[in-house]
Order: structure tokens, then C-alpha cells, then sequence
């Protein structure tokens, strides 16, 4: 299964964005990862609908937009319309769980569900076969920069052993460190954020790290 890098513009330098987000596609991102957080479900606010569809108007990769927010219901509409092409909730974040997948289906878009790292895997059994892809949270949601949870290897391992078929992700501490133990693990597309985007030679360079490390492991 070919490995996608999933560079996520919650590190960006947002006085720069349509460049580094050129930067990135121009090295080789299979997808661009936009966190949206709400100050309630996790405690940060971030982005909302316009930074999607101002990113959607600079390139052409496609977009995740993954929603750290609170009855994500409510929002699904407005990220379609902004153009995001994969919409991630978190089961955590609603009651609706299989309302809310089946209607990001509905809207032409490709439904995620991305989990916290506490939340065991056994909960979303049900829902797999509404989804395109599960996003396997390997820090606490909320801040990037943070360091990769160890335990998270054999996390993956169950979520590629139910679902063989789907885009498994990992969203916390990927680097060249652990990009090689997560995709062992099985996941396919990496969202990396401080790596990249604080890379000293630039994203590009970041991205192309990413890849190397990947390469010199036959991913």
C-alpha cells in the first residue's frame, strides 16, 4: 500500500501559507492535513471553513479536514463546501457517530473517523464499513509538537488487522524516529506537522526527510 505524508498547516507559518503549501506539494505531499479545533472538545482554537477553501484555491492535493470540535454534526456542510475532500470525526465528539459518517458520504466526501489515544479500538468496530479511513491519534489531540506515544505500535497493528482495506493514519510525533515504526505497524498516511513545517531546510526539505527515511526502509 503505497505511503502518503500528510503535511498538517496547524505548524505552518500562516503569513507564508500558499507558499508552503506549494513548498510541500512541490516535495512530494500526497495530502494536506487541517486540524480544526474549537477550544472545547480540545483545548485550542485554531481554523474554521475559510482556511480550507483558501487552501483548496492553491493547490491541487486534497485536503483533510479533521474536526477537534464538539457535535461535528453541526459542521460537516460547511468544510464540504469549503472543499475539504476527507472530513475526520472524532467518536468521542457526538452522540450521532453513524448519522454524522454517513452524511459526510452523502455529501460527496470521503468520512474518517479519528480516534484519542485512550479510546480503544473495540469502539469503532461498528462504524468501519461507513468509513473510507481511521486516524490513529498517537499524542493527545490539541497541540502539535508533542512527543509519540509509545504504546500506540500495537494500537495500529488492531486498527490494520480489522480493517485491511481502509487509509490508516497517524496523526502525533511523526518523524524520521518513528515514521518507520508506524508504518511497520501498518498505517499508510503520516500527518506531520512540527516536522515539516519546522524543518530547518523548509517544508519541502521536511517532506523529502520524511520520504527518504521512508525510502531507506522500502516504504
Amino acid at each position: 500500500m503505497k505511503i502518503e505524508i500528510a503535511p498538517s498547516i496547524l505548524s505552518a507559518d500562516f503569513a507564508r501559507l500558499g507558499e508552503q503549501v506549494a513548498e510541500v506539494e512541490a516535495a512530494g505531499a500526497g495530502r494536506i492535513h487541517i486540524d480544526i479545533m474549537d477550544g472545547h472538545f480540545v483545548p485550542n482554537l485554531t481554523m474554521g471553513p475559510a482556511i480550507v477553501a483558501a487552501v483548496r484555491r492553491v493547490t491541487r492535493l486534497p485536503l483533510e479536514a479533521h474536526l477537534m470540535v464538539e457535535r461535528p454534526e453541526q459542521f460537516v456542510e460547511a468544510f464540504a463546501r469549503a472543499g475539504a475532500d476527507v472530513i475526520e470525526v472524532q467518536p468521542e465528539s457526538t452522540y450521532q457517530l453513524y448519522r454524522v459518517v454517513t452524511h459526510i458520504r452523502e455529501l460527496g466526501k470521503r468520512p474518517c473517523v479519528a480516534f484519542n489515544p485512550a479510546t480503544p479500538v473495540e469502539a469503532l468496530v461498528e462504524v468501519l464499513p461507513y468509513v473510507d479511513q481511521v486516524n490513529v491519534m498517537t499524542v493527545e489531540p490539541g497541540f502539535g509538537g508533542q512527543a509519540f506515544i509509545p504504546s500506540s505500535p500495537a494500537k495500529i497493528r488492531r486498527v490494520r488487522e480489522l480493517a485491511p482495506e481502509l487509509d490508516v493514519e497517524v496523526d502525533g510525533g511523526v518523524d524520521e524516529s518513528t515514521c518507520r515504526t508506524v508504518t511497520e505497524a501498518g498505517a499508510n498516511v503520516l500527518v506531520a506537522g512540527s516536522f515539516v513545517f519546522g524543518h530547518p531546510g523548509g517544508p519541502g526539505a521536511g517532506v523529502r526527510a520524511l520520504r527518504e527515511a521512508l525510502t531507506r526502509t522500502g516504504a
